[in-house]
């Protein structure tokens, strides 16, 4: 696996692929997953940051900054 794709140990992991697209899903399932890994305050800094986005492929990006998604 090349170095730029290794999963970061640091991140939460994500499963986004095969589930619902909606935005807000995706938000909700990105907030999930670093609330469990006990991230808080990462998790209200994403929402925060994601409702501020102008659409939905700048949320997918800032999903990649917070989670390892799969």
């Amino acid at each position: 696996m090349p170095q730029d794709l290794a999963p970061d140990p640091s991140k939460p992991r994500c499963q986004l692929s095969g589930q619902d697209g909606n935005v807000f899903h995706v938000i909700g399932l990105v907030r999930r997953s670093l609330r469990e890994a006990g991230l808080e305050d990462e998790a209200s800094e994403f929402v925060t940051r994601a409702f501020a986005c102008k659409g939905y492929d700048e949320v997918l990006r800032l999903c990649f900054e917070y989670v390892d998604v799969e």
